[in-house]
């Protein structure tokens, strides 16, 4: 790796580090009885709402329309979310101290692995909530309706739009993964220019005697 491929992978590290203090995802409901909207923010290991009262507002609308309550002691990947962002993070301050450039892609390779298998989950949490109502308990029955929310965008339920972007945790974390790409991209040339840009053989040491070649 080179310095500035190793030092990228810090500062990544440092980006993923932000998502302990800021919210992963934002998701926001807005309506002309609730013109300034409603908000939940998703974090790293809890589900929280925009303002005080916002979350319970949205599980009250929920329960109209036969959507299970959202919180965050029912989905099971919020208790492991902050031990692989650690170890997100762990291995890319390891991967800058060694400066081994297999170590570099390894750590790459398993941030996109993750972070795809994060949005599949996402979206199926979504579509769970949205598609798996109790209908028994349901005052709002409309068939063959869902309500699963955009994974990201803008969506129309009924009179409500719903929103779904990165907050700022998941924009710092595009921001560590982009800076991962760039060390890779950087490491990949520094050696590809340390070698013999035609045979592939290590380039010439200077001074040394240029072997003459036959044929």
């Amino acid at each position: 790796m080179t310095r500035l491929s190793r030092l990228l992978v810090g500062a990544a590290a440092l980006l993923l580090m932000l998502l302990y203090v800021l919210p992963l995802w934002h998701v926001r409901l807005v309506a002309p009885q609730y013109p300034e909207g409603l908000g939940m923010d998703i974090h790293i290991a809890s589900l929280r709402g925009a303002s005080e009262t916002d979350l319970n507002n949205i599980n009250e609308l929920n329960h109209y329309i036969g959507m299970h309550r959202i919180e965050s002691d029912a989905i099971p990947e919020l208790e492991v979310m902050p031990w692989l962002v650690g170890a997100l993070a762990a291995g890319a301050l390891l991967a800058a101290a060694v400066g081994r450039r297999k170590l570099l892609y390894v750590w790459v390779g398993a941030f996109a692995m993750l972070g795809v298998a994060g949005l599949v989950d996402f979206w199926r949490w979504e579509y769970d909530y949205g598609h798996n109502l109790d209908l028994d308990d349901a005052i709002i029955k409309i068939p063959g309706m869902s309500y699963q929310p955009p994974l990201i965008g803008t969506k129309q339920l009924l009179n409500f739009t719903a929103s779904s972007w990165p907050g700022w945790g998941g924009i710092a974390t595009g921001g560590a993964f982009a800076l991962g790409v760039v060390a890779v991209i950087l490491t990949v040339r520094a050696r590809r220019a340390a070698h013999h840009p035609i045979t592939g053989a290590p380039a010439r040491a200077a001074g040394e005697p240029q072997l003459a070649r036959i044929g």
